[in-house]
């Protein structure tokens, strides 16, 4: 296994400045961010552009691979999470065309993975967003596998804002749809795991390691807290809104000792790359460094 961190809580600093500091704090493994160049507002953790994918020609890409190489790291995956099944066609046809942006970048980088959002119209129903996804991904899989990259959806349910309400922005966040999309789909479609996603579903994480663990081709490690106090309030209908405290690994109620376990057991040695959406952990690039070298000091025991 690899231990790495998403670049995304860096928006204004440089990849390689980026590199050299998680290089020196023991890190070996970059996800890196690759939103559009953009000015404006952007949801929380979204829109940091570290490889800008639009202009990247083959020379650059490998020199980047190259320099961070040169560094002791790796990229574990590029990153790129929109609305893939947004209602407005229009918004749609952007954020799929950037995405095939991320997938054209990496095949020139040598990488075999995009991670990404399968998406989700808030307003319509499960069935209805499959529908929807059936029309839609098969060509984004299709262009994917000519480049040899594979896509991972990151089993996250986007339940976090009320711009998100009643229904989230991506669907594939539980047993029932993953098997829908491993059926359709497996082999060019993978899962980026995150067992913060699960602990307020209330989902049994051990039990979903062993069911999809061969089909994990990516790892994000992000901690969950539930505030009981919150949900006495707003109560499970709520979605989890007003007491899901995403945390640092080690101060929420994931159990890692159990999610390595489970994960060795399932052969996964790949990349474990931390998420970083600690709100203690915020407001200048020291905070948010501190917080990465908490998670380091509770998930590196586990990583050899």
């Amino acid at each position: 296994m690899q231990l790495g961190i998403l670049t995304a809580p860096f928006p204004e600093t440089d990849l390689m400045d980026v590199a050299d500091w998680a290089a020196s704090s023991g890190f070996t493994a970059l996800e890196v961010a690759c939103w559009p160049v953009a000015d404006g507002p952007v949801r929380r953790y979204a829109g940091t552009t570290h490889v800008d994918v639009a202009n990247l020609t083959g020379t650059q890409g490998a020199d980047i691979v190259s320099e961070l190489a040169g560094k002791g790291m790796s990229i574990s995956a590029l990153g790129y999470y929109p609305n893939a099944l947004h209602p407005d066609a229009a918004h749609r046809d952007v954020v799929l065309a950037h995405l095939k942006s991320v997938i054209d970048a990496a095949s020139s980088m040598g990488l075999k993975l995009v991670n990404t959002f399968c998406g989700g119209d808030a307003a319509v129903n499960i069935d209805e967003n499959w529908t929807r996804a059936l029309t839609i991904w098969p060509d984004i899989i299709s262009y994917a596998r000519d480049k040899g990259v594979k896509i991972a959806f990151e089993n996250c349910p986007m339940f976090f804002s009320h711009d998100e309400w009643p229904g989230g922005h991506n669907i594939a966040y539980s047993p029932h749809i993953w098997r829908r999309i491993l059926e359709a789909w497996g082999g060019d479609v993978g899962m980026n795991y995150d067992p913060s996603h699960l602990v307020w579903q209330m989902i049994d994480q051990r039990r979903f390691v062993r069911e999809f663990g061969a089909h994990m081709l990516h790892v994000h490690a992000k901690d969950l807290m539930i505030d009981h106090d919150g949900l006495y309030e707003r109560g499970i209908m709520s979605a989890g809104m007003g007491w899901q405290v995403p945390r640092m690994p080690g101060l929420g109620d994931v159990n890692w000792s159990h999610f390595f376990a489970d994960l060795y057991r399932a052969g996964y040695d790949g990349p474990v790359i931390i998420e970083h959406e600690d709100r203690d952990f915020e407001g200048d690039d020291g905070r948010i460094k501190r917080g990465f070298l908490l998670a380091r000091d509770t998930l590196l025991p586990y990583i050899r």
